[in-house]
């Protein structure tokens, strides 16, 4: 059996590395860059969004605009994981970047705030690609442990984005015009470079080996996860406008409760080639890990939406300054993401993160929900530090939990739908925060200019002569001069408390910062069940191989049992974990 030999001694010889370090060095940059443009699009956004929603007469429609976004780029994720583990992850990367980049050109060019919400769900398409793809393609070709290590730094730059993006944010939309264009459009327009650069990065040195199958792509499936998560967005976030039993609300429940049901039975009846396979969560590691991730989202997003609001309304920083002020936040995640990362990368074991990283954040959300309008800043500035802390342990080992608890043939898909479960937590936090936050105003504004202490400054005020001649307090005293219409006094535009005398502004500011307590008594209890849910959370041991690397030796072991079949005089498959008994016409031997 000469042949034979030499095939099976070929077989068994030390395969060569997949990657040198130089080209797995090369395509992490190349990620980077592309998670940079990502993530600093949402932080830029979000600190210049009171100036833009001002310019364009909308304040309380802004919401609008971060939801089209979060609900687009959480749609598209799941389909985007399952589209390259068909097709490959480069071109679906490529096609995500331009489809972002064509939506920042958009955006920048909007008229009103209708027009921005669509164009951010444009710029969406695209977003949904970039947050999911680059820890898929990190997990091809890294082992968990040095993934570990690598997904701390790509936190890191997530962390660095979200310190650039409030202050590039606040300096643009703090600038009247620029090249003949407001200030404020500028925050969409400079994306370009760094897309360009991105796309430059991807093309020439993300060249991972693809397996393409021939398999069924799930339109239905996907078409029925729109059906069934938009509506209950859309409740979530009009609910307080519509009424909460009104015909478009029950409508709302009913469409998405069918779209999730026949989801599900979609998905069950597609198999392996479903969107978001069911046999995933037969395993409790992903199934928690997903539950965890929802939360997680819950969290975090609705911290890092309202806290620029507070700091922007209630202590009166321009946008530049209040994204000073989110330093905090962003140096805690970026110690956590990095320790961590390190230690899970040199000991292998995860699970204890979870556990503290919720606790932390929950001791961040307990001092938001004690704070008063005349607070001290530092008070807001530690509960940011808390939940970044807590933050930074949490988003890369929930991920790195989800991928280990699947196959290779499934990381595409697993990452997609940590990350998809991940953002509509996200996604409805947002939505929650600012729906509940404008249903209580009217009536916190209301017991504010109810209290004796802040209505008898407010009535000394108004009668001082040079209170009532300085110009900068014209609009608030217009506004007082029409008590009932107080309760929406913050709905379109808040500018008019930048430069009032402090004693007409107490009662706003109280009012205010009182209703964006009960988002924070939200998220504190989100991550409360979060932190319950984690001390059951099991973790099994990382596995030692790249998903490339198990991927290549799963094809090596089909072409080899191919191989014994086609061979006469073998019997059976051949077993990797004992020797494989192999008859010829000598009678069994082993090899």
């Amino acid at each position: 059996m000469p042949q034979r030999d030499q095939r099976s001694s070929d077989a068994d010889a030390a395969p060569a590395p997949l990657m040198t370090k130089r080209q797995i060095t090369l395509v992490l940059v190349g990620l980077m860059i592309a998670m940079f443009l990502s993530s600093i699009s949402q932080t830029v956004v979000g600190t210049s969004m009171r100036t833009i929603a001002d310019d364009l007469k909308g304040l309380e429609l802004q919401v609008w605009v971060v939801t089209a976004f979060l609900i687009v780029s959480t749609i598209v994720t799941p389909i985007y994981g399952k589209l390259s583990d068909i097709f490959g992850r480069r071109p679906l990367f490529l096609i995500a970047i331009v489809l972002f980049l064509v939506g920042s050109i958009a955006c920048s060019f909007s008229q009103d705030m209708v027009q921005l919400a669509a164009f951010r769900a444009l710029q969406g398409l695209g977003a949904g690609g970039l947050m999911s793809l680059p820890m898929t393609i990190i997990a091809d070709v890294l082992n968990p442990r040095e993934r570990a290590k690598y997904q701390g730094y790509f936190l890191a730059v997530f962390g660095v984005s979200s310190i650039l993006g409030p202050l590039i944010g606040g300096v643009l939309a703090g600038t009247d015009e620029i090249l003949f264009l407001e200030g404020w459009r500028w925050v969409f327009l400079f994306n370009l470079p760094i897309g360009i650069a991105a796309v430059w990065m991807v093309f020439h040195y993300l060249h991972l080996p693809a397996h393409h199958e021939r398999v069924k792509i799930d339109w239905w499936g996907a078409a029925l996860l729109v059906m069934g998560v938009v509506p209950l967005l859309l409740v979530a976030e009009q609910g307080r406008e519509w009424g909460w039993g009104s015909t478009a609300a029950i409508a709302c429940y009913a469409v998405g409760a069918l779209g999730i049901a026949l989801f599900i039975i979609v998905e069950s009846r597609m198999g392996d080639a479903a969107l978001i396979p069911l046999h995933l969560f037969r395993s409790s590691t992903f199934s928690m890990a997903t539950l965890l991730g929802v939360l997680t989202g819950f969290g975090m997003f609705a911290a890092m939406m309202m806290i620029p609001f507070v700091l922007q309304i209630v202590h009166g920083m321009n946008p530049t300054e209040a994204g000073f002020a989110t330093l905090p936040m962003i140096l805690g995640l970026m110690i956590a993401s990095i320790g961590s990362g390190q230690i899970i990368g040199r000991t292998g074991r995860y699970r204890l993160f979870p556990v503290i990283g919720f606790g932390v954040m929950a001791v961040g959300y307990g001092v938001l929900v004690t704070l008063q309008f005349d607070s001290p800043l530092w008070t807001l500035l530690l509960a940011q530090l808390f939940i970044g802390l807590g933050l930074g342990q949490l988003m890369q080992t929930l991920t790195i939990a989800s991928q280990n608890a699947v196959r290779a043939k499934d990381l595409g898909v697993a990452t997609s739908a940590a990350t998809f479960f991940r953002q509509l937590g996200g996604t409805t936090g947002v939505a929650v925060a600012f729906s509940l936050l404008y249903a209580r105003l009217p009536q916190t504004l209301e017991d504010a200019f109810g209290r004796r202490d802040l209505r008898a400054q407010l009535e000394a005020a108004a009668q001082d002569p040079q209170v009532v001649a300085d110009p900068d307090n014209a609009r608030i005293l217009d506004v007082l001069q029409q008590p009932q219409q107080i309760g929406s006094a913050l709905n379109n535009d808040s500018s008019f408390l930048n430069t009032a005398d402090p004693r007409l502004a107490a009662p706003f500011l109280d009012g205010f910062n009182t209703a964006a307590t009960g988002p924070f008594w939200v998220g504190l209890a989100a991550v409360a069940v979060a932190f319950v849910l984690a001390i059951f959370f099991k973790a099994p041991p990382l596995r030692q191989k790249s998903a490339m690397e198990e991927a290549l030796d799963d094809r090596a072991r089909v072409a080899q049992l191919k191989a014994d079949a086609s061979t006469p005089g073998t019997y059976g498959p051949p077993v990797t974990t004992a020797p494989i008994p192999v008859v010829d016409a000598r009678g069994p031997r082993r090899r």
